[in-house]
């Protein structure tokens, strides 16, 4: 397998904080009501304990990505070096296709600046040998990044509960499931 860089979202580590989705936002200075990146909570079907268990979801730089084959102009680009989808935003002109085929809702809809966007990884970053944004800015370091090439974590699934499946995308993140929280029982001494 070539080197394909993926997001790896370990829910028994998220808090709920917010704070991978604020950093997005510092990063990148978003218009109101563009979010590249959100915060999921899983309902009590997937997981019991309500308001307990997230999913940190932004795009997951598919292995076949919709957008690039639904982008007239090119705007969307796979990097062969490290298979990271970046969206070219001078290039867009804004024509939807990306923002109504992703059935992950990463493409957003900037109103204000006339054209979608997307999560890009902050590949400027990685470039230049930094973590993204989000990563740097989760307290709890429940968002990672790997490479999927190499990743030997057997709990790491690609479509755990909660997680719309989509096999002909193949979508990089991975996830790490969340467990009941367990009681801590103070030791009576004897």
């Amino acid at each position: 397998m070539k080197k394909q860089l993926a997001f790896m979202v370990n829910s028994k580590k998220c808090i709920g904080c917010y704070s991978c989705a604020l950093a997005c936002k510092n990063q990148y200075h978003q218009e109101p009501g563009v979010v590249w990146r959100d915060l999921t909570p899983l309902s009590e079907e997937h997981y019991p304990h309500r308001e307990r268990a997230f999913y940190s979801l932004a795009c997951n730089h598919c292995a076949k990505p919709v957008c690039v084959e639904v982008c007239p102009v090119q705007a969307h680009e796979k990097r062969a070096k490290d298979g990271i989808v970046v969206h070219s935003a001078e290039k867009c002109v804004y024509c939807h296709a990306c923002i109504d085929e992703c059935p992950y809702g990463a493409a957003k809809d900037n109103v204000v600046l006339e054209r979608a966007e997307k999560c890009s990884m902050c590949v400027e970053r990685v470039d230049a040998g930094l973590k993204p944004a989000c990563v740097l800015g989760c307290p709890t370091k429940a968002l990672t990044i790997v490479d999927l090439a190499t990743l030997k974590d057997s709990k790491a699934e690609q479509y755990p509960p909660g997680f719309d499946k989509h096999e002909k995308l193949n979508p990089s993140t991975r996830f790490i499931r969340p467990t009941a929280p367990q009681l801590a029982l103070a030791k009576k001494d004897s």
